[in-house]
Order: structure tokens, then C-alpha cells, then sequence
């Protein structure tokens, strides 16, 4: 595979560690600081560059939402609740329905049915019942699991505790749980009465009156839900999207009257113009439309793609824009070394929340803009998430205004700040980055902070703020530091002891200690992601625990990966197991050459080596265990090679790995399965000369089918 050139990967690692922080803050803590229109923004660029440059597509920013607090008992979805891709113009919902008739080789004049309903802005919720009597109701979190909010959601009037006629014996109703405008306004009039901080919009207030530690305070927070879905189901009563929601309705769920069928696109864009008429009236928010599949056969062989399925798609509302002055620039250093230029605005009311910082991306984007301090300018967000600075208003310049020059050396320690060239191109990244590596106390701590979000440690009261303060006091260095925390704290006098710092007690700091004590058993997906490894996101960390299995495989594959790249820098004959690691990563789908890189050059660092070695000392890691499906190729390597006449190869690929296959791109001796089609060419000649199993598309049909 050629090497992908630096200027766009690096912007792909800019906006995935983006988006990240934005799903953390508004799925995780409840705390948005962008607005939707920027966070989608911000997701369209980056699902550009991944279609444009398919070797990006390593699983980062395909997290859904964020990993469960702790505060909760954890629950693993059945199935994974997934995200929606978005659409933000007609364009975009022509190219979705475009992209479907490809995906099922539909002609043009093929009748497709939809449904259209509004996208409720508020927090996802599952309700399993077991015949017809709610069992378990969990939160979205992470996709994979999410937290047990059984006792609270019982104080929630609008959810049945027990399912109206003939439901199937086991059934997952999904929706969307949330807080009318009347409700939300109430209870900020009670917060401010009494001396209580209010909440920023009504998401925010529905899911935190959902995730009440003490369920009774449930019931003070009147919530409404509206069922949009399903999950894992014994039996299903309809055949349709629509049929299922009238179901639902049977069973006493309620379900939103807005919804449309529609068969054209024509239908779908007056469905959604009618309803943003509407949306100012509604006694709810809601941020744009969702257009789904009817039929439920074509939604299963369209399948899913990284966690987002392939027969839906989110229609979102126009962003809100509004004009303010621009009062500083702001550089911040990422964990990564990454520059990234933040604006600081005079504060500016923009679809009701206050703006006081906006996203300039990077030094390319400035100069585009050519924003400077003290401009007018005009910021655009979009539902909750980071706000950017779009357009400059140079007839408001201040005079004597001068360019801003980004700078050349690190705010926080002083080294050389560079753009990282293409060895080929010999292009500059877009992105500049501090040379200082673990010099730059700023690297440093982003790394530890990266080290115990929710999605890696989530260590419950060492967040952000008390790892900045530790580290800065010198008590937490490095990963390994934060579990012999209690030990060193024990051997200092007591004076100099953490019980002695300002808002600790003793019962804060034994809590501290058992939160820490607590997190010394993790799983082997969560240790990869949490090591900050560039291009290594949460869903390439989960693929390679299942393709390592357990922490002394994953390390033990690490050292000859590394060795190999250190034997090929010296020119020197490579270590054979290392170059076949990276040849069994760069054929699994989802993980390519990019990954690879990335493992190479941070297991090439003997510094990250000797910090995850004293770390791997500290704990017990869990070895990543593969979900069970029963099926005849589950577990076995899978090529595709050749066309397929009666199926596309992505669906082909698609119904492998809802099979419990692993779908590879080049074929080895690890093989077990080559799906070869006309034209397979070099690939069937190799599969053949290794005495592999090659099935053509009947056979491969036959298991697919039979397995449906």
C-alpha cells in the first residue's frame, strides 16, 4: 500500500481527537461547549477525508457517545446501539439514497419506501423487556454498554413498566428520553430559587435527571419518552419500520405522531421542511429529521458500517450563525504535540447558549481567514457542539490591525514548533506540532489526562482538574504513578499527605484511593485506547484486543513489530515475526498500513515502552473476548477477491462480519476462506498455490443465506 500523504492523516488525527472530546462532553459529562452544526461540520470534514483516503477509516471517531461514568452498574447492549450519519443538505440526502441502491445494485427507478421522523435531542435509552414486564432500562454510553438506570426510570411516568398486549417474550425497545420546554423552564426557575446552578438546555437537563445517583430525585424532574426503535427482539410483529412503530404504539409505547412515509426524495424534503416550519411551536427540541429504510429485509442486508447503519441517515437542521469580537487567540497543545489555535470571543447568545470560544482548526485556517484579534466575525454552531469561526467581516477592522503570526516555538516549553513533511511530497502537515515530546509539560499531561477519561481508565474523582494539579505538584509523572499513588502518599509525613491539600478530607481521599484500586483490573481494549497512541481510537483498540486476545500476545506482537522496524531502519534483514504482525494488521479491515505506522513508530519509543511496562506491572488486563455468533465462518479469515454478480462486495463483506468473520484484504497461510468471483486473478492463483478453501459466490450465497 503506498503511503498515505501526511497532510491529510494529520488533519484526520486533528479532527478525530476533536470530535472525541466533543462526544465526551456532550454524551459523557452533559456539558457541550460546541454546537451541533459545528460538530457535524466538523464529522462531514472528517467523513470526506475518510472517503476520499480510505486508509484513514481506522475506527477513531466512530465511538458513540461516551463510556459509562461508573457511577452506575454497566450494562452490555445485545446488540450495539449504534449513530446515524448526518446529512446537512439535499445534496447530501440525494448522495444517501444513492449510496443505498448501489449498496443493493437497485436500478434508478426502483421503488424504495421511507420513513421520516424528527431527531429528538435528548439521551438515548434502552428498555428491555422480558414477557412484556420491563426488566432493564440502560443508557446509550458507548454503543457497547451503558449504564443501569433500571430504579430511576420507574419514576418516569411516560415508560410502561409492563407492555400492553402480545409483545414477543424478549424485546429491546430503544428511544429517546427528554424534557419539554414548559419542564425545563420550571426547573431552572426552582434551581435559581434555590441557589443551584441552572442547566444549559433541555438535553442536558434529561439526562441528568436520568442519571440521578439517588432514584427518588428521578421523580422531582419531570421526563417524557418517545420509542424509536428496537434491539434485541425474540420475535418481530411487522416487517416495516412503520409497521414496528405502530406496534410499539399497541404496546403502549409512545411514538412520535410526526412521522411521515415517504417514497421519493421529493416526499422527504417536504417532510422536512413541514416539520422545521413547525419546529419553533413544538413543546420539544429537536435538531433535524431521520429518514430510515421501511422496508426491515433491505435494512438488514444494508447492514451497518463502523457502528452507523447503512439504511438511515440524520437530516440535520441549518446551523445558527451569529456576530461577535474575536478578543485573543489562544494556542493549546495536544497530547500528540498537535498546535491548535482557539478563539476567544466577547460572549454571544447563539440558539440559547452563550459562546464564549470558537475552533480556528489550525494555522492554515487563520491565514485563510486572515482573522485577526479584534475582528468582527461571524460563528456558527449547530445543536451542541464546538462553535467555529466562519467568516471574517473586514469592513468592521479595527485600524492598525496586524496579521496573526502563528508561533514557531511551543507556549509551554519553548521547543521548535515544525510541520512534519511528506518524505515523499515533501509537503508540510497541515497541523504543527511541538518538537519538545516529553520535554513539553503540555504533551505530558494530555496524555495523563487521555489516560483516565471515561472511555479509558475513568477513574471517579481523578478527572481532568485533579491530574493537572497532581501533576503539577509532581505526583503523577507517568501512567504507572497514579497506582503507587497511596503507597507514596502513606510514606510522607502527614503534613505533606494528600489529606492535608485544600478540599480533600479523609473520606475524599480514601474514596480517590478506592476509585484507583478499583481500575488495577481492566480490559485489554480499554489499556490500548487509553495509551494515547496516535490513530489508534476506541474502535481500532477494541479490534486489535480481539485479533491479540490477551495483553501478553498484544505486547509480545508489539516488540517484534517494533524490532522489525528498527532491523529495516538499519538495513538489515527485518525480524520475520514482526513483519508478519504487520502483515496480519495491515489485511484486517478497519486497521490497514496507517495503524500499523502508528504501532510501529510508538512501540519504536523506548520511553512509551518503559512507562507501559511499569504500568502492565500495576494491573491485571483482561483478555478481549469475541461475542459469540453462532454461524459456519465464525472466527475464520475472509477474502473477497473478483466481482460478485448478485451481491455487492460491500454487502458481502457487511453479511461476513455480522457472520463473525474476520474480513482481511491480502491473503496468507492464516486464510481459512477465499470468496473468489470473476476476475479474482493474482489473489485465486495465491489462494490456490497455498491449498486454501476458495468458494465461488454460489457457494458463499449458500452460507450467507442459509445463515440470515
Amino acid at each position: 500500500m503506498p503511503e498515505l500523504p501526511e497532510e491529510p492523516a494529520a488533519r484526520h488525527k486533528a479532527l478525530a481527537a476533536e470530535i472525541a472530546e466533543h462526544n465526551q462532553r456532550y454524551h459523557g459529562d452533559d456539558d457541550p461547549i460546541i454546537s451541533d452544526a459545528e460538530f457535524d461540520a466538523l464529522q462531514q470534514e472528517l467523513d470526506a477525508l475518510e472517503a476520499e483516503h480510505p486508509e484513514l477509516a481506522d475506527g477513531t471517531t466512530s465511538g458513540i457517545g461516551a463510556a459509562p461514568s461508573g457511577a452506575f452498574a454497566e450494562v452490555e447492549h445485545p446488540l450495539p446501539m449504534l449513530s446515524l450519519n448526518k446529512a446537512l443538505t439535499a445534496d447530501e440526502v440525494a448522495e444517501f439514497l444513492t449510496r443505498v441502491r448501489r449498496f443493493l445494485k437497485l436500478p434508478e427507478d426502483a421503488g424504495l419506501t421511507f420513513t421520516a421522523e424528527p431527531k429528538i435531542d435528548g439521551l438515548s435509552l434502552s428498555l428491555r423487556y422480558e414477557n412484556g414486564a420491563l426488566a432493564v432500562a440502560a443508557t446509550r454510553g458507548d454503543g457497547r454498554a451503558g449504564e443501569n438506570v433500571t430504579k430511576n426510570v420507574a419514576f418516569v411516568e411516560a415508560i410502561p413498566q409492563k407492555l400492553k398486549g402480545k409483545p414477543p417474550a424478549v424485546f429491546e425497545v430503544r428511544g429517546e428520553v427528554y424534557m419539554t420546554h414548559a419542564d425545563f423552564a420550571a426547573l431552572n426557575a426552582r434551581l435559581v430559587e434555590e441557589g443551584k446552578r441552572p442547566v444549559a438546555n433541555p438535553r442536558n437537563a434529561a439526562a441528568g435527571s436520568l442519571r440521578q445517583v439517588e432514584p427518588q430525585k428521578t421523580a422531582d424532574r419531570p421526563l417524557q419518552f418517545f420509542a424509536y426503535g428496537w434491539g434485541e427482539a425474540s420475535e418481530l410483529p411487522a416487517e416495516t419500520q412503520s409497521g414496528m412503530m405502530e406496534a410499539l404504539k399497541a404496546y403502549g409505547l409512545p411514538v412520535n405522531d410526526l412521522m411521515h412515509r415517504c417514497e421519493t426524495i421529493e416526499a422527504l424534503l417536504a417532510a422536512y421542511s413541514e416539520i422545521e416550519e413547525k419546529r419553533a411551536a413544538l413543546p420539544y427540541d429537536i435538531d433535524g429529521m431521520v429518514y430510515k429504510i421501511d422496508r426491515l429485509d433491505l435494512q438488514r442486508r444494508l447492514g451497518e458500517r463502523e457502528r452507523r447503519p447503512r439504511w438511515a441517515v440524520a437530516h440535520k437542521f441549518a446551523a445558527e450563525r451569529a456576530i461577535t469580537v474575536l478578543e485573543g487567540i489562544e494556542i493549546q497543545v495536544g497530547r500528540t504535540g498537535s498546535l491548535t489555535p482557539v478563539a476567544r470571543l466577547a460572549p454571544i447568545t447563539v440558539g440559547g447558549v452563550v459562546v464564549k470560544n470558537a475552533t480556528l482548526h489550525n494555522a492554515d485556517e487563520i491565514a485563510r481567514l486572515d482573522v485577526r484579534i479584534g475582528d468582527t466575525v461571524e460563528i456558527q454552531r449547530a445543536g451542541d457542539v464546538i462553535p467555529q469561526v466562519v467568516r471574517v467581516l473586514t469592513d468592521k477592522r479595527p485600524a492598525g490591525s496586524a496579521p496573526y503570526v502563528f508561533p514557531e516555538k511551543c507556549p509551554v516549553c519553548g521547543s521548535k514548533v515544525a510541520a512534519e513533511l511528506n518524505p515523499r511530497t515533501g509537503k508540510p502537515d497541515v497541523v504543527r506540532r511541538c518538537t519538545g515530546g516529553l520535554v513539553c509539560d503540555a504533551q505530558v499531561l494530555a496524555r495523563l489526562k487521555h489516560f483516565v477519561s471515561r472511555a479509558a481508565f475513568d477513574i471517579e474523582g481523578l478527572g481532568a482538574k485533579q491530574i493537572a494539579a497532581f501533576h503539577a505538584d509532581g505526583l503523577i509523572r507517568t501512567p504507572a504513578d497514579i497506582f503507587t499513588l497511596a503507597k507514596r502518599d502513606a510514606a510522607k509525613p502527614e503534613d505533606e499527605r494528600i489529606v492535608a491539600r485544600e478540599g480533600y478530607g479523609e473520606t475524599s481521599v480514601r474514596n480517590l484511593f478506592d476509585a484507583i484500586e478499583s481500575r488495577r483490573t481492566i480490559a485489554l481494549r480499554r489499556l490500548i485506547y487509553a495509551l494515547g497512541i496516535r490513530r489508534v481510537g476506541e474502535i481500532s483498540s477494541r479490534v486489535l484486543a480481539l485479533h491479540f486476545g490477551t495483553y501478553d500476545a498484544f505486547r509480545k506482537g508489539m516488540g517484534a513489530l517494533a524490532k522489525a522496524a528498527a532491523d529495516r531502519a538499519a538495513q538489515t534483514e527485518p525480524d520475520a515475526e514482526g513483519e508478519a504482525v504487520r502483515t496480519d494488521l495491515v489485511a484486517i479491515d478497519g486497521l490497514g498500513a496507517v495503524v500499523a505506522d502508528a504501532l510501529e513508530n510508538f512501540f519504536s519509543e523506548s520511553h512509551n515502552v518503559d512507562a507501559l511496562d511499569a504500568l502492565a506491572g500495576e494491573l491485571t488486563i483482561e483478555p478481549e473476548v469475541a461475542r459469540t455468533v453462532d454461524s459456519a465462518i465464525a472466527g475464520k479469515a475472509v477474502v473477497f477477491t473478483g466481482s460478485l454478480e448478485r451481491m455487492t462486495r460491500d454487502e458481502a463483506k457487511a453479511r461476513a462480519e455480522a457472520l463473525g468473520a474476520r474480513v482481511v484484504g491480502t491473503i496468507s497461510k492464516k486464510t481459512d476462506i477465499v470468496v473468489a468471483g470473476p476476475g479474482a486473478g493474482s489473489k485465486l492463483a495465491k489462494a490456490e498455490a497455498l491449498g486454501l478453501t476458495v468458494w465461488d459466490e454460489d457457494a458463499w450465497l449458500a452460507v450467507a443465506q442459509e445463515e440470515s
